[in-house]
């Protein structure tokens, strides 16, 4: 089959590479010419494990192109995938101005006798897809000769190629049989193990995308209310996520406490979730809880390291390990660990920070602001203190030995609980993490 994706972002390069894995052929459109030379030349420009292998392996068998005209990249395309990014605007509503102006310009692209299945793949409210209809019929889009489908993609940053290529289930929204007949063929080798496909009408396939997300997003923040409690009472979360993860109901998942969550979907779908309601009049009231809990999250351990240094950052150094808002990403959207530097370094503190894979990204944002190092123990040089701040595999098991001759004070603030109490305890460090007993130290 052949296949368009427009836009190279995130989304649009997994969907692409992804679908030329199975043998179609794929041209990717961006308007970025530098990204698209970039890609075009076999360079990947996103972080994601397991992607750049299929990435080069379809680019040399030359079913996935890159083309920066919209004109080319639809002419044989049967299918065509909008991945467009849908910012939050100022009141919290998604953006749809860039998949509504591609929509306008297929509208004039789109002839009579061609037949085109256009697909929002990107996250949007309720409603786009009738949206998108529209804009292409007002710029001499002729009825007939396309369909509008909603297919939201469950995509999860460090694992988006197993999600695409193993996918747990597969929605589409559309009321048309002709596009259910080829899209049930294009996702066929995806679901030979018999996941299911769901098809739906096109609003609940819009609204299942950002009630997915925001259920997961309030599921994180119960447990950062519930670790909130445990310190307060002496309780431990570790223990209470066992006992409650154990109920099937419930499930183990989505149950760690830490500094919130970030990223560029949570954050975005909770918001825009909670918009979509007050328009029509219905306050989402959990959804409102939800962000206010986390944005107060972010900052947990402040006031925490803060009594540690009697009240005043002024002239501390400050180690902070981690930058993505998660693990095996370089994604810094809304990452936690950006709102704890900001907090810092407005309390006068100096800040040394590593990250495997985020670095870049976050230099672009706070420049010369803070100090990057080349390993997590460099950051650790004259540091005050360490703040843990994203959960890489590699700091679970640090050279305690090591950390201890750099700091100058044995103390670690960990806002992912990476390490055992009777272990920190034992090493003699001031050991605060979440929801759990906090270890001091004079």
């Amino acid at each position: 089959m052949k296949i368009a994706v427009i836009g190279t972002g995130y989304v649009g390069l997994v969907t692409g590479t992804c679908f030329a894995e199975t043998g179609n052929q794929v041209i990717c459109v961006d308007i970025d010419k530098a990204k698209v030379d970039k890609l075009s030349s076999g360079k990947i420009t996103i972080y994601e494990p397991g992607l750049e292998k299929l990435f080069l392996r379809n680019q040399k068998e030359n079913r996935l192109q890159f083309t920066t005209s919209l004109a080319e990249g639809i002419k044989d395309a049967q299918v065509i995938f909008l991945a467009l990014p849908t910012p939050p605007g100022e009141d919290g509503s998604a953006d749809l101005k860039y998949i509504l102006g591609v929509a306008k310009d297929l509208g004039a692209l789109i002839k009579e006798g061609d037949y085109k299945i256009i697909i929002d793949k990107s996250t949007v409210p309720v409603g786009t897809a009738a949206k998108v209809e529209k804009a292409l019929l007002g710029n001499g889009g002729i009825a007939g000769t396309f369909d509008i489908v909603s297919n939201p993609e469950f995509l999860r940053e460090g694992v988006a190629v197993d999600d695409f290529m193993k996918p747990d289930r597969v929605v589409i929204g559309t009321s048309s049989e002709k596009a259910k007949k080829v899209l049930s063929d294009l996702y066929g080798p995806f679901v030979r193990q018999g996941n299911p496909v769901i098809f739906m009408d096109e609003k609940s396939a819009e609204l299942t995308k950002y009630a997915a997300n925001s259920f997961l997003a309030t599921k994180i923040t119960f447990m950062n209310e519930i670790a909130q409690l445990c310190e307060l009472l002496g309780a431990d979360v570790d223990m209470v996520r066992k006992g409650i993860g154990s109920d099937e109901r419930i499930g183990r998942r989505f149950l760690f406490p830490g500094i919130g969550y970030g990223g560029s979907c949570f954050p975005k779908d909770v918001q825009a979730l909670a918009k979509s309601s007050n328009e029509v009049d219905y306050s989402f009231k959990i959804l409102e809880a939800v962000m206010d809990v986390n944005e107060k999250q972010k900052l947990h351990l402040v006031p925490k390291i803060k009594a540690y240094f009697k009240g005043d950052l002024k002239g501390k150094k400050i180690a902070v390990w981690g930058l993505a808002f998660k693990p095996n990403t370089d994604d810094i959207r809304e990452a936690p660990a950006l709102y704890l530097i900001e907090a810092f370094l407005a309390a006068g503190a100096a800040v040394a920070t590593f990250d495997p894979e985020a670095m870049s990204n976050v230099k672009q944002v706070l420049g010369d602001t803070i100090t990057f190092v080349e390993s997590q123990y460099d950051a650790l040089k004259d540091a005050d203190a360490l703040v843990i701040a994203t959960e890489w595999s590699e700091f679970r098991t640090p050279d305690f030995n090591k950390i201890s001759s750099l700091l100058k004070n044995k103390a670690i603030f960990d806002g992912r609980n990476l390490f055992d109490l009777k272990q920190m305890e034992d090493l003699g460090y001031h050991y605060v993490s979440i929801g759990r007993r906090a270890i001091l130290q004079s």
